[in-house]
């Protein structure tokens, strides 16, 4: 029962356009989910530092088990002509959370470490934020604390669904990766890694220490290798460069996604995801300058009619936030606090 009724509230489609030949076609239910939203405190391009928790889930009970989806889910409605506005979809942005040599404050670019303690914290936290959001595909770079991260969030969420990264290296990986039981597909979420997610390529940074650095070659060179626009570090990738990569693979192969009405979620990098969110938002390059991304903080974005909406919520924690849900989510929302008001009551 829990199963059954956290699909209908999260989407079973299994995104067979872009996964190669993972398990053979068929003939999928689309499963679209209107979006409402609550605009107080919320502004349309800001510059200063990002960090919009998606809150969902608050407090410190919020871990979904079988019986609270059972719960939760019995009384949601299951037809898509119940369902608010199908032609909207859910993209959720995500900065991995803090890797070992971002917590030694060590340029990192491409080379490839896990994260930390903290880090793997920060994306279970992530996960818990987004829990009830719907997803049918995730996108990661090639780079391990991309992919904790990624995997670490989805543990969290409440439908249980199994991350399976998409293998289509060569065709033998297509037939070695393949699934051939049509449930434990629709009980899935594929996964696809790729290289042009990949943080910006510091070049002759990488691995050195970032106050060292500066205190080397003055704080306005380092400043202008690691946030200008155009200006590279030593043979490394300025951030145009890293743009022309990560925005190129978005419209190729995520922006379609969208389109087709799915529900995608994007674990990056701070200047792979700072590129996107340039493309997303219409920064110019001056704008861009002054765009952080706090590591571990899920960033949402509406696509609708062709355009993307943010939404999101002041950067304290304990501030009222800006909530957008579906019909079926804002029901989950409603539910699942009764349920944590009853277990109050009960202590």
């Amino acid at each position: 029962m829990a199963l059954t009724a956290c699909k209908q509230a999260t989407g079973t489609s299994w995104v067979q356009s872009n996964v190669g030949d993972f398990g053979s076609r068929t003939a999928l239910k689309k499963h679209h989910l209107g979006l409402l939203f609550k605009h107080e405190g919320f502004d349309k391009v800001s510059l200063r530092k990002i960090a919009w928790p998606v809150q969902i889930c608050t407090t410190q009970s919020s871990r979904f088990d079988s019986t609270l989806c059972d719960s939760i889910t019995t009384s949601m409605p299951t037809k898509d002509s119940e369902l608010l506005s199908a032609n909207e979809s859910t993209l959720i942005i995500v900065r991995h959370g803090e890797s070992m040599w971002n917590e030694k404050n060590l340029f990192t670019g491409c080379v490839d470490v896990p994260l930390t303690r903290k880090g793997v914290e920060e994306a279970i936290e992530a996960g818990k934020r987004i829990s009830t959001i719907p997803f049918d595909i995730v996108y990661t770079s090639a780079l391990v604390r991309s992919q904790m991260t990624a995997m670490l969030a989805l543990t969290q969420h409440c439908c249980q669904k199994v991350p399976i990264f998409i293998h289509n290296e060569n065709e033998e990986a297509k037939i070695w990766n393949r699934i051939y039981s049509e449930d434990t597909k629709n009980q899935s979420i594929p996964v696809i890694k790729a290289w042009q997610l990949n943080e910006r390529m510091y070049g002759d940074l990488q691995g050195l220490n970032k106050q060292e650095t500066a205190e080397v070659f003055g704080k306005e060179q380092v400043y202008k290798w690691r946030r200008s626009y155009e200006v590279r570090p030593p043979n490394g990738e300025s951030l145009e460069m890293c743009l022309g990569r990560a925005v190129t693979y978005f419209k190729d192969n995520i922006e379609p996604q969208l389109m087709a009405g799915k529900h995608v979620m994007v674990v990056a990098h701070a200047n792979s995801l700072r590129s996107i969110i340039m493309y997303l938002d219409n920064l110019t390059p001056q704008e861009v300058i002054n765009l952080e991304l706090s590591t571990g903080v899920p960033m949402l974005y509406i696509y609708k009619d062709g355009k993307f909406i943010r939404r999101g919520s002041p950067p304290g924690p304990k501030e009222a936030g800006v909530y957008a849900y579906t019909s079926n989510l804002a029901l989950y929302k409603e539910k699942y606090d009764e349920m944590l008001q009853g277990t109050v009551r009960k202590r």
